[in-house]
């Protein structure tokens, strides 16, 4: 019974919507026809019908058909809308352990997770990945130990985004503090 109810008709347009929102691109009718396990006629009856639910509701999201292939889209009315909201995401700052992450690649390039993780004292998966998502680091090969971990290094846009056209024009780094050492006399001395 369960499995009737997925190919009834309001059923299978959710499912459409389900797979069309999370493949993005656009996806061949036949390929949808074959993952929602349904005939073509069946399919193109319920593209339409969805595609004419968002039409008449001037929804945000739209359904187009185009020569073999179907794709949930953006309404073109409301785009400039998405824009305002994304832009200034694209924007934001980046979170102090990204940062933190970030100089270490900056300063230490070419360097390995682990190294990295040495200097901040913590695991740095999450900072190295958004930092490869953003565009400012890359993978620049192989380190010749061990486990040949990937060596990460900065990238253009990481330039770009500091302002700065070589790392030669990165601020130096400060002198760290020199150790306190004992006298003679047993006092601390700087």
């Amino acid at each position: 019974m369960a499995e009737e109810n997925l190919t009834q008709e309001g059923c299978l347009k959710g499912r459409i919507e389900a797979v069309l929102y999370v493949a993005g691109d656009a996806v061949r009718a036949a390929d949808l026809a074959r993952a929602l396990n349904v005939d073509n006629a069946t399919l193109q009856a319920a593209l339409k019908e969805l595609r004419d639910e968002y039409d008449y509701g001037q929804r945000g999201l739209m359904l187009r058909i185009f020569g073999e292939h179907v794709q949930l889209t953006t309404r073109p009315l409301y785009a400039m809308d998405v824009v305002h909201l994304l832009q200034p995401v694209q924007k934001q700052s980046l979170s102090q352990a990204i940062m933190e992450t970030l100089a270490v690649i900056a300063y230490r390039q070419p360097v390995t997770k682990g190294e990295i993780e040495q200097v901040r004292g913590v695991k740095c998966d999450y900072s190295v990945q958004a930092l490869m998502n953003k565009g400012l680091i890359t993978e620049l090969g192989r380190k010749e130990t061990l486990g040949r971990p990937i060596l990460y290094g900065t990238t253009d846009s990481f330039l770009s985004h500091f302002g700065i056209e070589s790392l030669a024009d990165l601020p130096p780094l400060p002198e760290p503090p020199k150790p306190e050492v004992e006298d003679d006399g047993g006092e601390l001395v700087p």
